[in-house]
């Protein structure tokens, strides 16, 4: 199997200060080339202020060379100047705001080719945050609310930007109540694994598959591989779903989920001074 050599980092929302902190103490350096892309904020003056306020966010910590690409219907991602800065990008980050939108603007571009070969093949950083974080995947969720994400036909994905494959990664997690959705999500396509991110909250997955913990809260794993009766393909629409043996972990820091074989198990702790504590605010 290929070992991936880049690493992807993605939260679930709120307050990203950690966040920034963690790519700038642990993991990147102050001359770092970082881009960041806003292109899930739909109104195209607030991606320009939410682009414009990372690059101010990674500034103040001591970044020189941070730089806000903008993608959106007026500014197409494959250009030569775009291609260019991607290709020489150790952090690429993606804010959040609407997951489809982000994903159909860089679906089927040069641009995240570059992104993904470069993930796969270099030690460089993924990172996003909320809508950021859902894109990651080959597949994401983006519909299904509360008690009605259970009934079949509320619960609705579509296509990723697919640095990795098999996960559903779904954020805001505890705070929005969507433990429904991601289960029915994976209950559905029993050969992925759900992870969900409470706000503040995130995770580092590295060789594309160890998913290790930052922040001060709960990771939610959900894996449907060793389920024995689900009728989320043969129940009519509207209609409940039902699910046999399905299983769930907390994750914190500390600890990791090995996605390729299913284990749950702490850090070991020669690891743990790398695996992404959030440095105080």
């Amino acid at each position: 199997m290929e070992l991936v050599k880049g690493r992807l980092i993605a939260l679930g929302g709120g307050d990203d200060e950690g966040l920034i902190k963690l790519i700038r103490s642990n993991i990147c350096e102050l001359t770092s080339h970082i881009e960041v892309i806003a292109t899930a904020t739909p109104q195209a003056l607030d991606a320009i202020d939410s682009g414009n306020a990372y690059k101010e966010a990674f500034e103040e910590l001591g970044c020189h060379d941070v730089r806000f690409m903008h993608i959106d219907e007026d500014h197409p991602a494959d250009t030569a100047d775009n291609l260019q800065r991607i290709g020489s990008a150790s952090v690429i980050f993606f804010t959040g705001g609407d997951q489809v939108r982000l994903a159909d603007f860089l679906n089927g571009t040069e641009l995240l080719h570059i992104m993904r070969h470069r993930y796969r093949t270099e030690d460089i950083i993924v990172a996003g945050t909320s809508a950021g974080a859902a894109i990651m995947s080959d597949r994401m969720i983006y519909n299904g609310y509360g008690h009605y994400s259970l009934i079949k036909g509320e619960m609705k994905t579509t296509r990723g930007c697919s640095f990795i494959h098999n996960v559903y990664i779904d954020s805001h997690f505890a705070e929005r109540g969507r433990f429904g959705r991601l289960a029915h999500a994976v209950a559905h396509d029993p050969e992925y694994v759900g992870i969900g991110l409470s706000e503040e909250t995130g995770i580092i997955i590295k060789e594309g598959d160890q998913v290790e913990v930052f922040g001060s809260g709960v990771v939610t794993i959900i894996d449907a591989s060793q389920i024995r009766f689900s009728n989320t393909r043969d129940v009519e629409e509207n209609a409940p779903i039902a699910v046999e043996n399905l299983k769930m972990h907390l994750l914190v820091h500390g600890y990791r989920y090995c996605l390729r074989e299913h284990l749950f198990q702490p850090v070991p702790q020669n690891e743990s001074a790398t695996s992404g504590a959030v440095p105080e605010k």
